[in-house]
């Protein structure tokens, strides 16, 4: 069988190589492997940004068909439609080391691979009417998604989100936010992708290119701030979350796009604000089932940018590095 392997820093060190097919233990499914999309945090890993073993298999999200099951495996059967988790060891409950020291795609192996076995608790059911390239995009960016606004956020109808830029996991906070009656406020650097996100309902859009103080633009445009803000920028967006937040809103810190693994913040904004600004990294399983059951309710379908194959791994990065894509980019095979 085929997979992809992560030998050294840098795009081209990655590499297909042929792996004999594995064989499931009593508590594990062999999975076939479908579809995969690409996030933030698989690109470092691909850059050696996120230092790996080598010969590790990169790419933390996937969906496809199980091919069979251990002995004592009793919630799956072959044939069920399944996902992965970011963190496969994380069932539920509050974060901790143990749960969290798997990564998929960074400390086990991920999922750019025809087939591998995983433990029965470690997938998830696909929503329905779902593809497998629909599904690949949901574990790591719409489950960060729906952990900001949802399982942190108590988010409800009325309130107002902002989203920055036109990532997957801020279409999806989108989403999210829309099918919860919530009004949404969004940025991006371009006139088109603009005019694409109040199509999918953002009642305004401002361009942070050209509005350097765009915190304090939404800021009086909502008159008086946001009450959650999905930062994705880090250090390079923090200062105007905080400006554009509403007094006792809430910031969920999600990412480090651009430049923004260091940075300022306002710390009096932040003080007299009553702000709560936390970071959080993905959800657990018991979300991620939540996450689904809501999806087959609102019945909505993820906004996929592009599709590469499975040896275009390499190029669909390359892409991802251009920063033209709105939604999601998926391999599918």
């Amino acid at each position: 069988m085929k997979a992809i392997e992560v030998n050294g820093s840098g795009l081209d060190q990655l590499r297909i190589t042929e792996r004999l097919d594995p064989t499931p233990k009593k508590d594990e499914i062999l999975v076939h492997w479908h579809a995969t999309s690409l996030n933030f945090h698989d690109y470092l890993v691909a850059i050696g940004g996120i230092p790996v073993p080598e010969n590790r298999v990169p790419m933390s999200d996937g969906a496809g068909e199980i091919i069979a099951i251990g002995e004592e495996v009793d919630q799956w059967k072959v044939g069920d439609k399944v996902m992965s988790m970011f963190f496969p060891n994380w069932i539920e409950g509050t974060p901790t080391f143990n749960k969290t020291r798997f990564i998929s795609g960074e400390t086990v192996d991920g999922f750019i691979t025809e087939k591998s076995c995983v433990a029965a608790s470690a997938v998830t059911a696909i929503p329905k009417g779902y593809s497998y390239a629909e599904a690949a995009t949901l574990p790591c960016a719409a489950l960060t998604a729906w952990r900001g606004l949802v399982t942190e956020g108590s988010l409800k109808a009325g309130e107002t989100v902002l989203i920055e830029g036109t990532g997957g996991m801020s279409i999806f906070g989108l989403q999210i936010a829309k099918a919860t009656g919530a009004t949404v406020v969004a940025t991006t650097s371009s006139e088109e992708k603009a005019a694409r996100l109040k199509a999918m309902g953002a009642s305004a859009v401002v361009n942070y290119k050209t509005d350097e103080r765009w915190g304090k633009t939404i800021f009086k445009m909502t008159g008086g701030g946001v009450d959650h803000v999905l930062d994705v920028g880090g250090g390079s967006t923090m200062v105007q979350s905080i400006e554009a937040a509403k007094i006792g809103g809430s910031i969920i810190s999600i990412g480090i796009l651009g430049n923004g693994r260091k940075g300022q913040i306002t710390f009096p904004k932040l003080f007299f604000k009553h702000l709560r600004l936390k970071g959080i990294a993905v959800d657990c399983r018991l979300s991620q089932e939540a996450m689904i059951r809501a999806i087959d309710v609102a019945g909505f379908k993820p906004v996929i940018d592009r599709s590469f194959g499975f040896d275009e791994l390499a190029d669909a990065f390359r892409y991802q590095e251009t920063g033209k894509h709105f939604g999601k980019i998926v391999l599918e095979w």
